[in-house]
């Protein structure tokens, strides 16, 4: 079906009290950025409601982008006619035959502008209905929870009517909660963990660490792809790559073996937090759910975190891996983080790592690298890409592989 526009509602945004205006110009930002590559769209973000009029674009790829935005409740595909009773009674018809099945019920509710128009609110919903209740044989009025509401606005500008509701993403604007950065692996966790955190509107940089020749270039571009994914929540997304071989060879050669998943940690924790620090941002977000593995006990925490003053984030920290395999299925990262292209904190793992490290060790076996060259090299090597809701960066061998897993 041809649509006009699309209604956007708003969800949370609707409780903020002096704060909304912002809330709502960041939504607007955000759906902007979201349908970037749709040249012909035009957005309205108004007090009470946004529009994305479609300008003959076609509904269906707008609706899909249009999900993954945190700060909407729910959108409405709408058909735009004349002020006529005629155009009304047709699209009216029309709308409801394309959601149509046999023992449907269905109830209209009206709301009214242009109090010139010919009919008032009462007579559209009377004169209306009985023109369904002709037209579609088997329907039937139902006031409440009806199959289907045929919403009707009378506005100064044409006659609006919609029939149909879609969930959106709920939430807050990304933007909204601060500036933070990710701790993004090519793992389930971390892709779930930025889902979290932008859904409570905070804006995240992502933060990759690869490891070459250890790590390959495959590997490289799933996080990338992965990125793609969380850039649907947020218009683009930041993707900060960190050079992270020296850093590694370094700790394998001159720290206990028991200590290098601990002191590698801290490194890349340091490195992150320098980075945030450069870009503004308030906060560190990483994957980690307390217990699943050896560096996710709360004695790992404490050593791994004395790094840094800065606040570290786990959404994930009481949830069990079923849970968030579960959103990463929602999300659509899944099939992309079991692709077995090794990240680099996979290489040079021991045999039995410390999973209860003394943070005096940790602290004396850390003098045996030189911490602040290291992480000058690092820093001077990073690379940033701006990532956009469907870039691509694996091949066509590789998409083939995710298909057969």
């Amino acid at each position: 079906m041809d649509y006009s526009e699309i209604m956007v509602r708003y969800g949370e945004l609707s409780t903020k009290g002096k704060n909304r205006k912002d809330f709502i110009r960041q939504l607007g930002q955000n759906v902007k950025a979201a349908l970037q590559e749709f040249a012909d769209l035009e957005i309205h973000a108004q007090h009470d409601r946004l529009h994305v009029a479609l300008n003959g674009t076609p509904s269906g790829p707008v609706i899909d982008r249009l999900k993954g935005v945190f700060g909407i409740e729910n959108f409405s595909p709408v058909l735009k006619v004349e002020k006529t009773k005629d155009a009304m009674f047709e699209a009216a018809k029309t709308l409801i035959e394309a959601q149509y099945e046999p023992g449907m019920t269905f109830k209209i509710n009206t709301k009214r502008q242009d109090h010139q128009f010919e009919l008032d609110t009462n007579q559209i919903n009377d004169q209306l209905g009985g023109h369904i209740l002709r037209s579609i044989p088997g329907i039937t009025v139902k006031m409440k929870q009806p199959d289907i509401t045929l919403r009707v606005e009378v506005r100064l500008n044409g006659i609006f009517l919609s029939s149909e509701t879609i969930h959106g993403a709920g939430g807050l604007p990304v933007g909204t909660g601060g500036r933070a950065v990710m701790m993004l692996s090519g793992g389930i966790d971390s892709p779930v963990a930025a889902y979290m955190g932008m859904k409570r509107g905070v804006k995240l940089d992502m933060v990759h660490f690869f490891s070459p020749p250890y790590t390959s270039e495959q590997a490289l571009a799933k996080a990338k792809e992965l990125t793609t994914k969380i850039a649907g929540f947020a218009g683009h997304v930041q993707f900060i790559a960190v050079p992270f071989t020296k850093v590694q060879e370094d700790i394998k050669e001159k720290v206990p073996e028991g200590y290098l998943m601990t002191i590698q940690r801290r490194m890349m924790l340091r490195l992150t937090a320098a980075i945030a620090q450069q870009r503004g941002a308030k906060g560190i977000f990483t994957g980690e759910s307390l217990g699943q593995v050896a560096s996710q006990t709360l004695e790992s925490m404490l050593a791994i975190n004395d790094v840094t003053t800065m606040p570290v984030l786990r959404p994930l920290v009481s949830m069990d891996k079923t849970e968030i395999i579960k959103i990463s299925e929602k999300i659509d990262t899944y099939d992309l983080s079991i692709l077995p292209f090794e990240d680099c904190c996979t290489i040079f793992t021991p045999p039995a790592p410390k999973t209860r490290p003394d943070l005096e060790k940790v602290r004396n076996f850390e003098k045996l690298i030189d911490v602040d060259a290291l992480m000058a090299e690092a820093l001077a090597g990073v690379t940033v890409v701006n990532i956009k809701p469907g870039d691509h960066y694996m091949n066509q061998q590789e998409e083939v592989f995710a298909e057969l897993l």
